[in-house]
């Protein structure tokens, strides 16, 4: 039985990190605004992008697409090991059963920050982190979900937002686990997860810092092409028309 439980934990790893790995945003901004949308603004393929690039319907469809990526690893963990298995308490198949779930929620936001279809080039992690807590606490999901709208509609920012989001996610986990006897690893995930989001918004904060991030409403710049006709980089900005939409390049923010 250890060997069967074994084989889909690491089915479960595999199967969360490929369920991470569809390129939503990708998808959605070729059909959107027929451009990769990874040439574009933060050079992610995340909500805040797509929105800046496709508009906020096409933003909409990738968000609940990436969230719906980590609860779909979270139900097929509970498919594949939370059923018919038992194990003795601290054997290491009962921390396998216990933590399988959480695991590939992380697996497939690790999928969503660096997708196997798409050369390891993806986005932040932040739709599909909220999808996964949604699954494994949906109460923690909700209440970190208002601190993230709160700071979205307050500052503007949708980075900041994002960490204020995750790090409330695990602050508010924390008593719940140690006081009201929830799973230890929904403490994990909310750890593990929050500092992901942390460490891949990382440039993000750096531009917060310098008074140089771009809020919500601001046009996407293109940030890894140069106009055909151009000889050398510019510091002059030029207007390149997609669909309905203006996109500007500029020397700068060539280097985001």
């Amino acid at each position: 039985m250890t060997t069967a439980i074994l084989i889909r934990y690491l089915l479960v790893i595999a199967g969360g990190y490929l369920i991470g790995s569809v390129p939503f945003g990708f998808i959605v901004g070729r059909l959107f605004a027929r451009v990769d949308i990874r040439k574009y603004g933060s050079g992610k393929m995340g909500t805040t992008n797509v929105m800046r690039v496709a508009g906020k319907k096409a933003a909409a469809i990738v968000f609940i697409l990436d969230m719906s990526k980590g609860a779909l690893a979270v139900l097929t963990a509970w498919l594949l090991l939370r059923g018919e298995y038992q194990a003795d308490v601290g054997t290491a198949v009962w921390y396998m059963l216990r933590t399988a779930p959480a695991v590939a929620a992380l697996a497939a936001i690790a999928g969503h920050i660096w997708p196997v279809f798409l050369k390891f080039k993806g986005g932040r992690g932040v739709a599909t982190y909220y999808g996964g807590m949604f699954a494994i606490c949906p109460a923690v999901a909700f209440f970190s979900g208002q601190v993230f709208l709160l700071g979205a509609s307050t500052t503007k920012f949708m980075s900041l937002a994002s960490i204020a989001g995750a790090v409330a996610s695990y602050v508010i986990m924390v008593p719940l686990v140690f006081l009201s006897g929830f799973p230890w690893e929904n403490l994990l995930y909310g750890a593990v997860g929050s500092l992901a989001i942390i460490i891949m918004h990382r440039d993000n904060i750096v531009r917060l810092i310098n008074g140089k991030e771009r809020k919500l409403g601001e046009s996407a710049e293109v940030i890894s092409s140069v106009p055909p006709t151009a000889g050398k980089y510019t510091n002059s900005l030029a207007a390149q028309r997609i669909g309905p939409f203006y996109l500007k390049w500029s020397r700068q923010n060539l280097h985001r």
